[in-house]
């Protein structure tokens, strides 16, 4: 197993678990967002403003295509999945769990958060709309689905460490 990509809404838990699961996998972990923002050398929402969301769509498809040829785990954007080339991308080399958290659960988390642009710009009925549109791409996207809901991150890591561990003595 190459890649362990972790897909989901904005808010599902990408970031905080892909982190933690770095340290109990011994793999290195990446934030695809903060890669971006370090390769461009602007923030995301300055990528938004100056080139637009299409623009940004293709880097997050160049970074899936071209990003270090190493086992490790990825977190990706929110909005990664709804493109059908990075969705195979993703499930050809590498496992994908899919952090799949009720709306309002999600909403809370980031409706104060100043780095989503998304989030800024749009009533809490729009990003539920999109949240709505998003899930079935997630579905898509991903191996395992991973119910977040009530869990601890605990919990949720455990389970994630389990399936890894399956798969690998599978092979």
């Amino acid at each position: 197993m190459r890649k362990i990509y972790l897909v989901g809404f904005m808010g599902s838990g990408k970031s905080a678990l892909g982190r933690r699961l770095s340290f109990l996998l011994k793999m290195p972990y990446y934030d695809m967002d903060h890669e971006i923002v370090r390769q461009q050398g602007m923030s995301i929402p300055q990528i938004f403003e100056k080139y637009g969301e299409a623009h940004f769509r293709k880097i997050e498809t160049e970074f899936l295509k071209s990003f270090r040829d190493e086992a490790c785990i990825i977190s990706t954007g929110g909005g990664v999945a709804m493109n059908a080339e990075n969705r195979k991308i993703m499930r050809r080399s590498g496992l994908v769990f899919f952090l799949d958290a009720s709306f309002e659960d999600i909403y809370k988390r980031v409706q104060h958060d100043p780095n989503r642009p998304i989030v800024q710009s749009s009533t809490k009925e729009e990003l539920e709309s999109l949240y709505h549109y998003r899930r079935k791409f997630y579905r898509d996207a991903g191996h395992i689905q991973v119910l977040t809901e009530g869990r601890t991150i605990r919990q949720i890591l455990e389970y994630l460490v389990f399936q890894v561990k399956r798969l690998k003595s599978e092979r």
